[in-house]
């Protein structure tokens, strides 16, 4: 239940596989991977940036004069990475493709990562939180009338989840100083961009 995308079936995408490819050749797009900055220190494809979506969005215009070659967006799962590649095709830049299946398909090809520290990832967090609030809530409904509605919200907004792609309980566990990491640093980021390019 990744804080995700938009349900649009039209973006483009790139196998890990042909990522791979790509970068053995030495020729490889930009990469932006858009997960918090707690999930990118845990693990992430070497040489990507870590522009969070929520920085992405609301800096889109700045990072559009730094990225006028072939984009590859990285998320979890590919989800928000969809939303990422909506946002930044609103605004004007083309080339953008999003990794099929995302980290969790890179890893699983074998691609290259670089690691720091384990965290959990959203998914399991939206898990746990949610799984431990219907049952509290059924164990509580036993002898508090009522309380088992409580249950039956948080399945309502799993539910909606799925449906609309998106999570907002896995936005607000993002903002969790856990999930933060260091802040990412857009005029940093810019500066590498610009410096990569030279």
């Amino acid at each position: 239940m990744s804080p995700n995308s938009t349900g649009d079936t039209t973006t483009a995408k790139l196998g890990p596989g042909a990522l791979q490819a790509l970068i053995r050749d030495g020729g490889g797009p930009r990469l932006l991977d858009v997960r918090t900055p707690g999930e990118f220190q845990s693990v992430h494809i070497p040489g990507s940036y870590n522009v969070p979506l929520d920085t992405l969005k609301e800096h889109r215009q700045e990072l559009l004069t730094h990225l006028d070659e072939d984009v590859v967006l990285i998320c979890r799962s590919g989800g928000r990475a969809a939303q990422a590649e909506q946002a930044l095709a609103e605004a004007g830049l083309p080339n953008l493709r999003v990794l099929d299946g995302g980290m969790v398909a890179w890893e699983t090809a074998g691609g290259d990562v670089k690691r720091g520290a384990d965290r959990w990832d959203l998914e399991r967090q939206v898990r746990l939180v949610a799984g431990s609030i219907v049952l509290i809530s059924g164990i509580a409904g036993i002898f508090l009338p009522g309380w088992h509605l409580v249950g039956t919200f948080v399945g309502a907004g799993l539910t909606f989840a799925a449906l609309s792609n998106t999570c907002a309980m896995g936005m607000m566990l993002s903002k969790l100083p856990y999930n933060r990491g260091p802040k990412t640093d857009l005029k940093t980021v810019i500066q590498s961009l610009r410096g990569d390019r030279a």
